[in-house]
């Protein structure tokens, strides 16, 4: 007869290798079926043809500054047309508005010169997570993970890992278009629900233009510093937390929701900007003019 001891070490066996063999044969539909499950029934889901979100929200300035301003937000959706607005009241910036059309993605100028911000130029030159509709999360009605079959991204599920001391369902998108930017999806393992989504990317400054030299002497001092100077990068870090779910007209949708985005230059120079959207108020299959969809 086996001994308790071995007992327990066969059965720790077996949890382990079953655990190994759900997480290989899981798939990207089975998380996508069980997270819409999460919001609503599928009859539900379909019945939402519009959506406007309207809440308060706190801008800071963590890293390359200081301050912190209070504003509104606002998130306006029409089947994959979107308008973020997130908007303080200060003469030199006024927030950010990011606009898609169904067609064009619009980000608005917001310092008092019409310049856009840092974060602005990013998403204009990154436009991924508006095309597909992932910026706002399930508070839009442009939501990718809703409309799979048509945008057909390459879906990879990377199981279960720790993430800010909790655990989480890890999902990687590539957009069928293309981005330079790594997108990875984070879903609640217990309930399915989107609880983050993190986007990164680097760009390598400009390469100094190569010029043939005949006297070996100087094309031998190219420095140990010249060289790390060229590998340096430009990373980008955006962040979309969400949390405090809510049941609104059958539909269960963050009441809170986070953004965060940090560039480090190559030069040294970091800055990271937090926004802090606490939602008021969601109203579903509202009439909406086309005009929500105009940059202003």
């Amino acid at each position: 007869m086996l001994g308790a001891r071995s007992e327990l070490i066969i059965l720790t066996l077996v949890v382990a290798v079953s655990s190994f063999l759900f997480a290989d044969d899981s798939k990207p539909e089975d998380l996508i079926a069980r997270h819409l499950q999460s919001i609503a029934t599928p009859e539900a889901r379909q019945g939402s043809k519009s959506r406007v979100m309207e809440g308060t929200a706190n801008y800071r300035v963590l890293v390359g500054g200081a301050g912190q301003l209070s504003g509104k937000a606002a998130l306006v959706s029409e089947s994959h047309k979107i308008n973020l607005l997130l908007k303080v009241m200060t003469t030199e910036y006024h927030g950010e508005q990011i606009v898609f059309d169904g067609d064009h993605v619009k980000v608005v100028g917001t310092y008092a010169d019409k310049r856009r911000s840092e974060f602005g130029d990013f998403i204009l030159a990154n436009d991924a997570p508006i095309r597909e509709g992932l910026l706002g999360g399930v508070l839009s009605t442009a939501w990718a993970l809703e409309d799979v079959d048509s945008r057909k991204p390459k879906l990879q599920l990377e199981g279960i890992k720790q993430i800010d001391g909790r655990s989480v369902e890890v999902l990687r998108y590539q957009p069928k278009k293309g981005t330079a930017l790594q997108i990875t999806l984070y879903f609640d393992p217990a309930t399915g629900r989107h609880v983050k989504t993190l986007y990164t990317a680097s760009q390598q400054p400009v390469a100094a233009q190569t010029v043939a030299i005949s006297d070996p002497r100087i094309a031998q001092m190219d420095s140990a510093d010249a060289r790390s100077a060229r590998s340096q990068q430009t990373r980008y870090r955006m962040e979309e937390d969400f949390a405090d779910f809510q049941t609104v007209d059958g539909l269960t949708l963050p009441t809170s929701y986070q953004l965060r985005f940090t560039e480090e230059m190559e030069n040294g120079f970091t800055k990271s900007v937090w926004w802090n959207v606490s939602t008021n108020r969601i109203l579903n299959n509202v009439s909406l003019d086309s005009r929500n969809f105009e940059a202003r």
